[in-house]
């Protein structure tokens, strides 16, 4: 693999979490106005809250993951 396209797969590896991340936030942000209030409307919220964290977690490390490749690829480091 070159690296151009090792950049390219670890850059789209990072769109892609970072999109998951969105739809997690969107999900959670859905929940979040939701009436009648209920337990179980609590329940979702708190599942989309803890998918979300996950979504970010994943899509900090891909960042992380691209920018030390870049790192590499410029400066040697």
């Amino acid at each position: 693999m070159s690296e151009d396209s090792e950049l390219d797969s670890l850059q789209v590896a990072y769109k892609d979490a970072v999109d998951t991340w969105i739809a997690a936030i969107q999900e959670e942000r859905s929940l979040v106005a939701v009436t009648p209030h209920s337990i179980a409307d609590v329940d979702k919220w708190e599942h989309a809250h803890f998918t979300e964290e996950g979504a970010r977690n994943l899509a900090k490390k891909a960042k992380e993951i691209y920018e030390e490749a870049l790192r590499s690829r410029f400066f040697g480091f």
